[in-house]
This record gives C-alpha cells, sequence and structure tokens, in this order.
C-alpha cells in the first residue's frame, strides 16, 4: 500500500514537473507565430520605377537637420507655460509648421523610429528588442529609408548624434556618430550634452546632407518624475535653445540657405511619465518643419495654443507621413515600404500643378505596389467589375473603385490654369483609406504555430489539474477557491476593459478572501479575530487606494498624489519606520556576530541603504526632499552608482554569512530566525529598487502577513493567499498592463553603463518587488507551519512545499492558456496591439520571471535554506 501511494506521489509530482516545463515551451511556440517579422520589398525605390511620370519636380530643399526629443509630448511644444518660447516664436511668424504626429502603438524608441524613417508599420515585437541594446536583428540595413535614399544621393555626409538606437537601427549609415544608450534614465544632462557638444562644429561643416540629433533627457525625467517634474521647463528651455542656435544658423550661414530643419517626438508620455501603451499623451508627440522658406506661403499661426486634454494641436498626421513628406522635400524617391501620404501642406512650394501631381501620383503609386501584392493587381484594371462604389463590397473593393476617378482626372488636373483642390481631397482620401487597409493587414499571424502553442498550454493545465488534485486528494475542498478565480481570470481575458483595469479583480478578491479567512472556522469571528482582521482589512484598502493605475484611469487623484506627495514629512516618517523596522529585525537575526561587529554592519548596511535612497529621491524628485533632509546628505561626491553599489555589496556580504551559518551549524543550533533575516534581507534590496513613495506599503504588507500567520492555514488556503496578495500588490505599487507602465527608475541602480542582464535583473525585482516579497512570505508561512506541527519528516517537509508549487501551477498554466486563448480569438480585435499584446507580454513576465524563476527556482533554494 506504502509503495502504491509512493508511485502516485513520484507520479504526480513528474506530472507537475511536465506542466511546468510545458509552460515555457507553449510561450515561445506562440510567440513566434504571434509576433513574426513582417516581409518588406527589398531594394531602393527608383524614379525610374514609375516613367510616366517623367523627371521629378525639384527639390526646395538640398540638407536636412533631424531632431528628435525623445517623449516630446505635442503640448510640451504648443500649449502655455511651455519651455519652448522661441520655438513658439517661430510659428507665429510662419517659419515652423507644426502638427500632431500619431504615434502608433507599441510608443517606444525603435518602432516609432522604424516608421518615421522607412514610413512603414513596425511589428509589436519591436518593443522587445527595444529593451536590448544588444540585439541587431531589427537593423533596416537592407531596407528602404530616408536615410538610405539620402546616402544613395552621395551628396554629403550623414553625422548622428544622440540615442544609439539610430546605430542599431543603420548600421554602417553614419559617417560621423556618437551614440549614447537610451536607457540610462538616471542621466538627465550628460546625456544631453555629448549631442550639443557636436553642433557648432558640425554646422560650421558643409560636408555633411543629413544631421540627426536624438536627445534622452527629457524623456528620462518623464520616467524618473513625470511630466510635472521640477526638471521638465528647464530641458524644454535648454532644447528650445537648441532650436534657436540652429535656426539662426540656417538664416545666417551661406551653405545652410537650403537646410530643412525638423523638430519631433518619437512619441509622447502619459500622466506618469512612461510610454509604450496608446493613451492620447503617448501617442501624440509634436512635428515641426522649420525653415525660413515656409514665411513665404505658410499663413502665421498663433501660438501657444490652449490646453488640451487629448493633446491634438494643429492638424494632425501619421508618422509614417513624414518619409514621403521628406523625399518630395529633399529630392529622392518614397522609400518602398513607405504607407505615409505626403503631408499637402507643402504643395505652395510648387508652382506648377504638374509637380505637384507627380508628388501626390508617384506617392500613391507606391503605396498602390505595395496594395497590389498583397490583393492582386486585377481589382485596379478599368473592367474589374466594381461599376461604383455603391456596389463595393469590401475595402480593397472600396479602394479599387476609388482608383479610377483619381487616374483619369489626372491630364486636366495637370493642364488647368488653377490646381483643383477638389482632386487632391481625392487623392488624399485614397492614400489616407490604403494606409489604414494595409496598416491592419501588418500582423501576418502564423496560424499553425498559434494552434501548437495553444495545444501545449492546454496540456500543461491538464497536467497541473491531475496533479494538484492527486497531491490535495486529501484536502480537496480547499482547492475550489483557486480553481474559481483561475477560471473567473480566464474568462476575464477576452474582456478589453477587464483586462486594463485588471487590478479591480485582484483588489476586491483579496479583500473578500481575507474577510473569509477571518470568518471561517467553527468559532467564526471571536476577540482574538477581530483586531488582527479589521487591522488587514483597513491596511488592504490603504494599499488599494496608494497608486492609481490601469490604462482608464491612470493619473487619476490616489494617496500618493493628493497626500503623500503633498506632505513629504510625513513621507519620510513612512520611510524612516520602514528603515528602522527593518534595522531591529536584522539586529535579531544576526545574533551569532560578536555585539560590535553585529551593529556596525547593519547600521552601515541600512544606512547605505536609506541615504540611497534619500539622495535617489534628491535627484529623482527633489520637491519630495525638505531641507533639513537635504542637510543630511553627507558625502555629496558620492555618486548614486556608487552608493547603490555599496548597498548590493552590503547585501552581498550579509547574505553570504548566512550561507556560511547554515554550512557549520547543526540545525537545532542555528536561530530559529534564520530564513526570516534572508527574508528581512530582501527586503532591503525591495526597498532599494522601489521608488520612494512605495517603500511605506512594506510596511503594509507586512501587515497583511501578520494577520496570515496568526491563523491556522491549509496549504491551498495559504498558496491562495499569495497569489491573491501577489496580484494584488503589484497593481498597488503601479503596476498595469500597459508597456508604458513598466518602471525603468531603478533600473540602473549600481550599473555605470548599459548591461542587459544586470539592467533586465533590475528592471524585473523594481517591477515585481511587491510579488517577490509574497514569494518570500509564502516560504515563510510553510516553515512556520512544519515548526507548529513539528515535522521534521524530509518527505512530508517538502511535500508541503511541492503542494504549494502546485496550486500556484495550477493558475499559472490557466492563465496562459486564457492570455493565449484570446489573443488568438480576437487577433482582428481592434485592440490587439494596445491591450491584449501588451497582456501577453505581462503573462510571460509573470509565468517565466515571477512563477519559474521566482517562485519555482528561487523558492526552491529558499525552502531548502530555511530548513
Amino acid at each position: 500500500m506504502a509503495k502504491c501511494q509512493d508511485v502516485r506521489a513520484l507520479t504526480s509530482v513528474l506530472l507537475l514537473c511536465a506542466a511546468n516545463l510545458l509552460i515555457p515551451v507553449a510561450i515561445v511556440v506562440f510567440a513566434t507565430g504571434f509576433f513574426p517579422y513582417k516581409p518588406f520589398l527589398p531594394g531602393l525605390a527608383q524614379y525610374s520605377d514609375f516613367p510616366e511620370h517623367g523627371d521629378p519636380p525639384p527639390a526646395p530643399f538640398d540638407r536636412l537637420v533631424f531632431m528628435v526629443v525623445d517623449a516630446l509630448r505635442s503640448d510640451f511644444v504648443y500649449a502655455p507655460h511651455s519651455g519652448f518660447e522661441y520655438t513658439q516664436s517661430l510659428i507665429r511668424r510662419g517659419a515652423a509648421v507644426p502638427f500632431t504626429a500619431h504615434a502608433t502603438s507599441p510608443t517606444v524608441t525603435m518602432p516609432r523610429l522604424k516608421a518615421i524613417t522607412t514610413g512603414s508599420i513596425p511589428s509589436f515585437l519591436d518593443v522587445i528588442l527595444n529593451l536590448d541594446e544588444g540585439d541587431e536583428s531589427s537593423t533596416l540595413a537592407s531596407q528602404d529609408s530616408w536615410l538610405a535614399q539620402m546616402k544613395a544621393k552621395r551628396a554629403g555626409k550623414l553625422v548622428m548624434y544622440g540615442d544609439d538606437t539610430w546605430l542599431k537601427l543603420f548600421p554602417d549609415t553614419f559617417d560621423r556618430a556618437d551614440g549614447t544608450t537610451s536607457f540610462f534614465v538616471s542621466d538627465f544632462t550628460e546625456v544631453d550634452n555629448n549631442v550639443t557638444r557636436h553642433i557648432a562644429e558640425e554646422l560650421r561643416t558643409p560636408d555633411w546632407n543629413v544631421m540627426v540629433l536624438h536627445y534622452l533627457g527629457l524623456d528620462h525625467i518623464g520616467h524618473k518624475g513625470g511630466p510635472r517634474s521640477s526638471n521638465m521647463i528647464p530641458k524644454q528651455r535648454e532644447m528650445d535653445a537648441i532650436v534657436e542656435r540652429i535656426f539662426h544658423a540656417i538664416e545666417t550661414e551661406a551653405h545652410l540657405q537650403s537646410t530643412l530643419f525638423v523638430l519631433c517626438g518619437d512619441h509622447g508620455m502619459n500622466d506618469a511619465g512612461n510610454h509604450g501603451g496608446s493613451s492620447p499623451g503617448e501617442t501624440s508627440p509634436a512635428l515641426m518643419f522649420i525653415s525660413p522658406k515656409f514665411e513665404d506661403f505658410q499663413g502665421k499661426s498663433e501660438s501657444p495654443l490652449p490646453p488640451n486634454d487629448e493633446f491634438q494641436y494643429y492638424s494632425s498626421v501619421e508618422q509614417s507621413d513624414i518619409a514621403p513628406t521628406l523625399a518630395a522635400l529633399l529630392g529622392f524617391p518614397v522609400p518602398k515600404n513607405n504607407l505615409g501620404a505626403f503631408i499637402v501642406d507643402f504643395l505652395p512650394l510648387w508652382t506648377k500643378n504638374k509637380d505637384k501631381v507627380h508628388i501626390l501620383m508617384r506617392n500613391a503609386r507606391q503605396i498602390l505596389n505595395i496594395v497590389t501584392a498583397a490583393f492582386g493587381s486585377h481589382l485596379f484594371e478599368a473592367d474589374h467589375g466594381v461599376a461604383s462604389c455603391a456596389e463595393a463590397g469590401t475595402d480593397i473593393e472600396e479602394l479599387a473603385c476609388m482608383w479610377n476617378p483619381v487616374t483619369q482626372e489626372v491630364s486636366h488636373v495637370e493642364t488647368a490654369d488653377k490646381f483643383d483642390q477638389e482632386w487632391v481631397f481625392k487623392i488624399s482620401t485614397w492614400l489616407r483609406k490604403a494606409q489604414r487597409l494595409m496598416s491592419s493587414m501588418a500582423s501576418n499571424y502564423d496560424l499553425r504555430r498559434l494552434v501548437i502553442g495553444q495545444a501545449v498550454a492546454t496540456l500543461a493545465v491538464v497536467a497541473s489539474i491531475v496533479a494538484t488534485g492527486r497531491l490535495l486528494s486529501g484536502n480537496a475542498s480547499s482547492l475550489w477557491p483557486i480553481v474559481t478565480i483561475s477560471f473567473a481570470y480566464g474568462v476575464m481575458m477576452f474582456g478589453s476593459s477587464y483586462v486594463e483595469e485588471e487590478q479591480h479583480f485582484w483588489y476586491w478578491l483579496t479583500s473578500a478572501w481575507l474577510a473569509y479567512l477571518g470568518l471561517k472556522g467553527s468559532d467564526g469571528l471571536n476577540k482574538k479575530k477581530v483586531f488582527p482582521l479589521l487591522l488587514a482589512l483597513v491596511a488592504t484598502r490603504v494599499i488599494r487606494g496608494w497608486n492609481q493605475t490601469g490604462q482608464k484611469f491612470a493619473g487619476e487623484p490616489d494617496i500618493v498624489k493628493t497626500f503623500i506627495n503633498t506632505n513629504p514629512v510625513l513621507l519620510w516618517s513612512f520611510i524612516v519606520s520602514a528603515y528602522l523596522w527593518v534595522y531591529l529585525e536584522l539586529s535579531f537575526g544576526f545574533r551569532d556576530l560578536p555585539d560590535v561587529i553585529r551593529v556596525s554592519g547593519i547600521t552601515a548596511l541600512v544606512l547605505a541603504a536609506a541615504t540611497f535612497k534619500l539622495a535617489f529621491t534628491n535627484e529623482d524628485a527633489p520637491e519630495l526632499v525638505v531641507g533639513f533632509l537635504k542637510s543630511a546628505l553627507h558625502f555629496r561626491e558620492a555618486s548614486l552608482v556608487a552608493r547603490a553599489r555599496a548597498v548590493f555589496i552590503g547585501l552581498a556580504v550579509a547574505v553570504a554569512w548566512q550561507l556560511y551559518v547554515r554550512s557549520w551549524k547543526p540545525l537545532a543550533q542555528r536561530s530559529p530566525r534564520y530564513f526570516e533575516t534572508l527574508r528581512y534581507l530582501y527586503i532591503v534590496l525591495a526597498m532599494t529598487q522601489s521608488r520612494a513613495t512605495n517603500i511605506p506599503l512594506f510596511l503594509l504588507f507586512n501587515i497583511q502577513l501578520s494577520f496570515l500567520g496568526s491563523l491556522d492555514l491549509s496549504v491551498p488556503e495559504m498558496s491562495t493567499s499569495i497569489l491573491l496578495l501577489s496580484y494584488a500588490s503589484f497593481f498597488a505599487l503601479g503596476g498595469s498592463n500597459a508597456i508604458s507602465s513598466v518602471d525603468l527608475s531603478s533600473a540602473y541602480n549600481g550599473v555605470s553603463d548599459f548591461n542587459i542582464v544586470g539592467v533586465g535583473i533590475l528592471t524585473f525585482v523594481s517591477n515585481w518587488a511587491a510579488p517577490i516579497f509574497w514569494t518570500f512570505a509564502a516560504i515563510s508561512l510553510l516553515l512556520r507551519r512544519l515548526q507548529k506541527k513539528e515535522q521534521n519528516d524530509v518527505g512530508i517537509t517538502w511535500g508541503v512545499f511541492v503542494q504549494h508549487i502546485a496550486v500556484q501551477t495550477l493558475f499559472t498554466t490557466v492563465s496562459v492558456a486564457a492570455v493565449m486563448a484570446a489573443c488568438t480569438t480576437l487577433r482582428t480585435h481592434l485592440f490587439i496591439w494596445t491591450v491584449f499584446s501588451p497582456k501577453y507580454l505581462y503573462c510571460v513576465a509573470w509565468s517565466l520571471g515571477q512563477h519559474l524563476v521566482v517562485q519555482v527556482g528561487l523558492g526552491v533554494i529558499l525552502f531548502w535554506l530555511g530548513q
């Protein structure tokens, strides 16, 4: 009988292992079908591609200064209280033609630069490649772009200073370049000074025809302090001064007389200062074409304009429209893969009707090549069979029926005395419709891989259900909560609004679950339970309101904005309390050390962590550091990198000592607080990687943990509690299902240069600091449970841990399968790239990072160390 039970247990463990191994397999297979690279037309466009239009019209400009200010949201330039006062004066005099450019999601630098330079629609996969500074697979070296066209003209050199994403996208393109990493978000000044120091010399040098400048400081300020940071207006004034310097050179230097100056943002930012999603602030960067030549035809515009909640100022254009517009203004063929439309505001630069028609028709025929490559050319022939647009049953048929009137009127428009604006409207409408049609086809899903990935995920679900059911066969009644939660969560993944506001699901479930735990049992709510339960529920309610998150109400009032930020003394009282709490706990944990070493060592570690956080906040959000705290910042010559390294080294030494103690001290002589000491060392790391305003939350998490520790919970109940609190705390710290909520502010703590592994780990710890806290808490609760029941048998001990992992795996496999099913079913949904695809990426982080690496991998190590 015992042998049969052993075989059954072994089979269950193997099934559980199989379920966890199938998770990454399913994710990888599905991702390769969901995020494929899109095909493109190779080679450079030539004017000879469309010989029927004859020679190209003369170009009004011969060189280009292309200045990108990263995250330059439209209101930063166009609204009142902007630092771009000189730029606004250029708009008023007509020398600057302003637009709001629409940046499609994902609103991160790499895909936006692809859209700007090629006019094409980038792949959503670029949001991942954008995080890897060493990636070379996303190069545009073989694709047509306005950079490639300007280089092919051989009229001058190409130079670039700033964000090294340009160097990765366009290797061997620039003759002179000085790149800076785009992810070192702690730097507001040097990253821009490194660009500015080259400008004066380049403006005097006549050997170039393209100068690209990409400034990063404004974006970094947004990530660190948000759009209302005290550093924002000074940075805008600094950028405005660069605009003035370049425009003055264009006006005064002979070799720059025919220079086109473009100022734009690659994307905007939301109210939290982040980007990557599809909110109006993120998708509305400023765009301006600047030259003294525009004063001859461009009417004067009002500037600044009244504030606009939708960030729409002046005319709105697509970012992809930049490529064909530059093609006409600088005299080169429209890039082959372009889906942008020439901005008709610039047609007055050409006086001949024939030239204007030439520009628009070449743009239209170039896009027609892409359309016919996808749908065939038969519909666009004269006898295609669609007599009128009223008979058009599909978008492509409607596009085809609109094409003939455009082409038939070309000759008349070219020879007319007055340029036909109605024809311009017709061809512009056709271009926009073709643009929307081809943009909607931007994803060529591999359905076979999607189905295989879904099948593997389903197999993982079945394996986890069977394994969990067997491992908890003696406590099956406790499984109903996790099964119900998993099912409800899976259904919720099919609703875009539920995905956007997922935090409410976890907040309400957590509150209800804690109340249930406090009320359950034969004795109900007795006097011993009532105070801990009320305290836990109050803490949970405060945690819920700490940071406003989600996508619909991001930036709305919350405890941090309305109470904490306005009372910095109170904030630092909480922070000091948190560090004091950790200090006292660590003092108890290191009793094995002599008092002098223990006190001095722990004091040095906690003091280093606290002063780093103070110095970091002084740079990040100086308005939170009041006078007496500023005076406490000694050793000002110590950099933030050095301070962070001191904390990390101190933590490493403390952990190494704990491991050494475990290796030579027998279990009977080891302090029962051994694991708790490791847990509090992690809390020091978590607070180091969290924003100052979020540090008080760890005090509230500890209240919730104390409540759980006071109850006699079964393993499934404990595991369910950890699951709920992990997700609820993730959102409480400001997380969401939007790429824009990824917090990069602490990604470079202790790092002096970009390192994909180091920065990746620090970024994950920063954003998943709370769920990792609850992983440590789970091990702590399991060890306490074993100590209470005095169970020392190895099989029973590890069996408890395996049961915990089984419950977590059950939810993880169901969530992965549900998200995949939602993405597959809704792949043609309007919000597939703005809601469901980001959710898939977060699902990958939760399942691979938090579950497999932290809960399973780190959990095994921690549970072994704690025994």
